[in-house]
């Protein structure tokens, strides 16, 4: 069955038919709240609450669009609005796992001046207007490919390629001007 299908058996009153959309999309919504929070437990919490937004807004959902992009359009814009309630701190763009655990090479010293670098670079990309801020989160903490975030913020492709550079280069031009590299 096609997504559509799926999502007209539902509408239709089929509860089974919801359980196939959840099974299709589940490791895709819990995948990018992942790596929009880098906290597992919120993203199982999260995950939860954009279910039940599909779930109340499926018949507002166009076959004209991929379910797919449509999933990914509400999940991102769940967390958004979550963390601007919650103004709650994010993990750095630069910041992954290999950094947040130090090296057995690294000295103390060196894993607490990459964790200040991260968290740096983290309130600098936190200071962005959200026209900046929101396609840059999506591309690098999302992993989400540019027309993905078109789709999602219904912007052309070449407005969120423009708004990641001069998000990219408005936080190099304030990181050299604190003193950075």
């Amino acid at each position: 069955m096609t997504d559509f299908e799926v999502v007209q058996d539902c509408l239709a009153g089929n509860k089974d038919a919801f359980e196939e959309i959840v099974a299709r999309y589940k490791n895709l919504v819990y995948s990018i709240i992942l790596r929009m929070t880098n906290d597992r437990e919120e993203a199982n919490d999260l995950a939860q609450e954009v279910f039940l937004k599909i779930y109340k807004n499926l018949k507002s959902y166009s076959p004209e669009f991929k379910f797919s992009t449509w999933t990914m359009r509400i999940t991102s814009n769940h967390v958004i609005d979550f963390r601007r309630k919650q103004k709650q701190e994010t993990v750095s763009l630069e910041t992954t796992e290999a950094t947040l655990v130090a090296d057995a090479k690294d000295s103390p010293e060196t894993a607490l001046l990459r964790k200040e670098e991260a968290e740096r670079i983290q309130r600098l990309l936190d200071e962005l207007p959200n026209m900046y801020k929101i396609p840059l989160e999506m591309y690098h903490k999302a992993d989400m490919s540019y027309q993905e975030i078109s789709d999602a913020l219904n912007e052309p492709i070449s407005k969120i390629k423009n708004r990641i550079f001069r998000g990219r280069k408005i936080i190099k031009t304030r990181y050299l001007e604190e003193g950075g590299l």
